[in-house]
């Protein structure tokens, strides 16, 4: 049998092995790629589809605070916020000030939440109108989430208002303190501090909370205080009481220490002296000086001065030949004179001293040239260089009295170099109140009584000794007539020295570089009067014999009535003098034999009648 042939074109859709694989690599991608087009189709119209349903919405994701306002409307979300932060009505804050305290909400002092602009900013992400940034910010807060703080209002005005209220409350003005004198009473005003409430500062505290939405706190008001300084007021004031607690007496004695005075500042005299002044230092703080013015006192102490003035005295001594010692025979006393400037300072301080108000007078002592403590040595004191003896038998008391008084005037004096000695000045007034007493001068041309009688026989004896000792007669005065006790023992004339104060005295200069110290003695028991000048010795002196000329015989004898004598008696008032004119040359030479003084003294004495005095009716007062 034979068979058709067989046609050799393939089937249409009959695959053979070999177009399988091939095939299907082609259809793969393709299906793939009409499957992702038709994925991305259906992926943009669901975006589409979501955005065009948030269009008027927020995103989901989107939360402000703890409030999730996604896929709210703007005025659902505004809503839920308004419901969801009540802070500004419930937080509230406390402002203190120690124990006084304020309470205000957070909406009394300004602050509010802004819901309309929070919704906005949150309603902002994913609504830009860029659709890929607009895709991402809501695929962002799809996935991620987005958290909006939620936007406060604050209006600072409100709350310093309300601070500003409270300050007004704090607020007080600074009363400075101050010291005030009325009469003798201290009035003290201690002052009050100020104080001011820093509005800005306690401002700034709050905003610190507010700006965190902390929920509510107790905030410190901050208080600046101008501080009074009232430390040195109390001390001032009792200044003052102690400067009006008691009067300030103001003491002084005399050279012999008894006491002078007082002398009182009142109670009422401080007071009205005193003053007070505040002073600013230059860190703040204050300080008050309290004072006394002390020149309404200068015056008064000023016019105390004469009665409390001393000149200073020097000590007086005698030499001993065998220790070369001085020994103090009268103490030095040094000079004082009042210092006005310095009793014025203790015035001051004693014034504002409680325990010590009574004042001593403040002087300013001249020390004496020789004082207690000067040696033999220091004033060139070695050996006696000079000496004179006269005598006295026949004297009266009373003369007798004169001499020892006018001697130990002079016993322990010392003439310093150059120094003139003066017998007036050294001896002092010749009266009663000085120890003297009434005997016999030579004044108006005879012997009469007088107080002093017997001092010339001192300014005779001392005359002598400068004399013979070779030291300079600056001025002496001779007797109207022979003295007789001035020439007992064989004593020359010429030799004798008148003094009558105060128009004659007998001076000396010591012409030597060294002290001379005068030491007198009396003799009773020789009636003798002796100066003794100690020095070193400086000079070699001779003195020549009297030298006796032109001599008149002594007047007749002359009679006196006295009505206290007796019929019979007869008292000697003068003795019977020849005159003659006397001249005594002495040469001074230096130790090397250097002649340097050629003197005398000359004396001219007048003829002299003796002097008896009788009762009246006595035939002998019509013999003379």
């Amino acid at each position: 049998m034979t068979t058709a042939p067989q046609s050799t074109m393939p089937p249409p859709y009959m695959e053979t092995e070999s177009d399988g694989l091939g095939a299907w690599l082609i259809r793969v991608p393709l299906l793939m790629f009409g499957g992702g087009l038709l994925l991305a189709l259906l992926i943009f119209a669901s975006v589409m589809a979501y955005q065009s349903y948030h269009s008027d919405r927020i995103y989901p994701g989107v939360r402000v605070g703890a409030v999730t306002v996604g896929g709210l409307s703007p005025s659902e979300a505004q809503a839920a916020l308004d419901a969801a932060f009540p802070y500004a009505e419930e937080t509230v804050f406390t402002f203190r000030d120690g124990e006084r305290a304020w309470q205000m909400s957070a909406a009394d002092l300004g602050v509010a939440l802004d819901a309309e602009a929070t919704v906005s900013q949150a309603f902002a992400i994913g609504h830009h109108q860029n659709p890929v940034n607009d895709l991402a910010q809501a695929a962002n807060a799809w996935f991620n989430g987005v958290s909006i703080s939620p936007i406060i209002i604050y209006d600072q005005s409100v709350a310093q208002a309300k601070l500003a209220a409270i300050s007004a409350e704090i607020d007080q003005g600074v009363q400075m303190p101050s010291l005030a004198i009325n009469g003798t009473e201290v009035l003290v005003n201690e002052g009050q501090t100020g104080r001011v409430m820093d509005v800005p500062a306690t401002l700034a505290n709050l905003e610190a909370y507010l700006t965190s939405l902390q929920t509510g706190a107790e905030i410190d008001l901050v208080i600046r205080e101008a501080a009074v300084d009232a430390a040195h007021l109390q001390e001032a004031a009792e200044k003052i009481r102690i400067a009006l607690s008691g009067p300030v007496i103001l003491t002084a004695t005399d050279e012999a220490g008894n006491a002078l005075g007082p002398w009182t500042a009142s109670v009422e005299q401080i007071a009205s002296l005193l003053h007070v002044e505040q002073v600013i230092e230059a860190d703040g703080t204050s300080s008050y000086v309290v004072d006394i013015d002390m020149n309404a006192f200068e015056s008064s102490v000023g016019s105390l001065a004469p009665g409390l003035i001393a000149a200073p005295h020097d000590g007086r001594f005698h030499f001993d030949p065998v220790s070369r010692q001085l020994e103090v025979i009268q103490r030095s006393t040094s000079g004082r004179e009042l210092n006005v400037a310095q009793t014025l300072t203790r015035l001051q301080e004693a014034v504002f001293d409680a325990d010590y108000r009574v004042v001593p007078v403040a002087f300013d002592y001249t020390l004496p040239r020789f004082h207690n403590q000067i040696t033999a040595a220091e004033l060139g004191i070695t050996e006696l260089v000079s000496e004179s003896t006269s005598y006295f038998m026949g004297s009266s008391q009373n003369r007798r009295t004169n001499i020892a008084v006018a001697a130990s005037r002079l016993d322990g004096v010392v003439i310093a170099p150059g120094e003139e000695f003066s017998f007036n000045a050294l001896v002092g007034e010749i009266a009663e109140e000085n120890s003297f007493v009434e005997g016999k001068v030579i004044f108006g041309g005879r012997t009469t009584s007088g107080v002093g009688g017997g001092v010339c026989q001192v300014s005779t004896t001392v005359f002598r000794a400068a004399f013979t000792g070779g030291f300079a007669i600056t001025e002496r005065n001779s007797h109207g007539y022979r003295v007789g006790y001035y020439e007992l023992n064989g004593q020359p004339p010429g030799l004798d020295a008148a003094i009558w104060q105060p128009e004659r005295d007998f001076k000396f200069q010591n012409n030597t570089p060294y002290h001379i110290l005068i030491e007198t003695s009396i003799f009773p028991d020789q009636d003798a009067l002796q100066f003794r000048f100690y020095s070193t010795p400086y000079f070699r002196v001779e003195v020549d014999d009297a030298i006796v000329k032109n001599i008149e015989p002594a007047k007749p004898t002359l009679y006196e009535a006295n009505n206290d004598l007796q019929p019979g008696q007869a008292v000697q008032v003068d003795y019977a003098a020849e005159g003659a004119d006397v001249t005594v040359y002495r040469r001074v030479y230096t130790l090397d034999g250097e002649l340097m003084m050629d003197d005398y003294a000359y004396t001219h004495y007048l003829p002299w009648a003796a002097i008896y005095e009788v009762a009246p009716g006595d035939s002998r007062l019509n013999s003379s």
